[in-house]
């Protein structure tokens, strides 16, 4: 008698079955992946992917907000573990290009395909949102000519936008993720300057 599936616990088996989806939902996309597939694919049967997930709307449902999570934990980790602007900047931009390179089959069913269901948009523009205030954030803390929060946050808008159309590239490896990331950075800290005539400091001159 084969008692293996039931001997893993309930928390670990629900982040397995996970796993599987968001790899048969990247490869094969929500509409055309079925539960059957994504339970083979975890090794269990249906009925125990129906025990856990009532629904493959349920279940989609559930990636989209761990991965959305995933993503948003990272970003605030690097963005409080760097000092000075131009270094805080570069952590946080290669961090979620890193993320991205690293998850591609989570940034492919997050940002290509729940983006583009109207049962799912809602939570991924929560995320957008949560982004977008982080940058804000970021600006507020670096920005050199005193700009209201409200212009900063059109600002942030723009390069969390931005950011998202090169991260879509590096998941689907079109372009280098180093070069996307220098790309990223100089936008970004051109964003921070503000006014074209003013300069910011380089790293070297930033004060420690």
């Amino acid at each position: 008698m084969s008692t293996g599936t039931k001997r893993i616990p309930r928390a670990i088996r629900e982040q397995q079955m996970l796993d599987s989806a968001i790899a048969v939902f990247s490869d094969l996309g929500y509409r055309s992946a079925s539960m059957d597939t994504i339970a083979r694919h975890a090794n269990i049967s249906k009925p125990m992917l129906y025990l856990y997930y009532g629904s493959k709307e349920e279940l989609f449902s559930a990636c989209v907000v761990r991965e959305s999570g995933r993503l948003i934990d990272h970003l605030t980790s690097a963005t409080a573990a760097s000092t000075g602007a131009r270094n805080r900047l570069e952590s946080v931009v290669e961090a979620f290009l890193d993320y991205v390179d690293s998850h591609a089959d989570s940034w492919n069913v997050v940002y290509r395909q729940a983006v583009a269901e109207p049962a799912f948009s809602e939570e991924v523009e929560r995320t957008r949102t949560v982004l977008v205030d982080l940058t804000t954030d970021l600006l507020a803390q670096n920005s050199v000519d005193g700009r209201s929060r409200d212009v900063l946050e059109v600002v942030a808008t723009a390069l969390v936008g931005a950011g998202e159309a090169v991260a879509d590239r590096v998941a689907h490896r079109s372009i280098p993720k180093s070069v996307a990331a220098g790309v990223v950075v100089d936008l970004a800290w051109r964003g921070l300057a503000g006014d074209p005539a003013k300069s910011l400091p380089t790293p070297n001159e930033e004060k420690p």
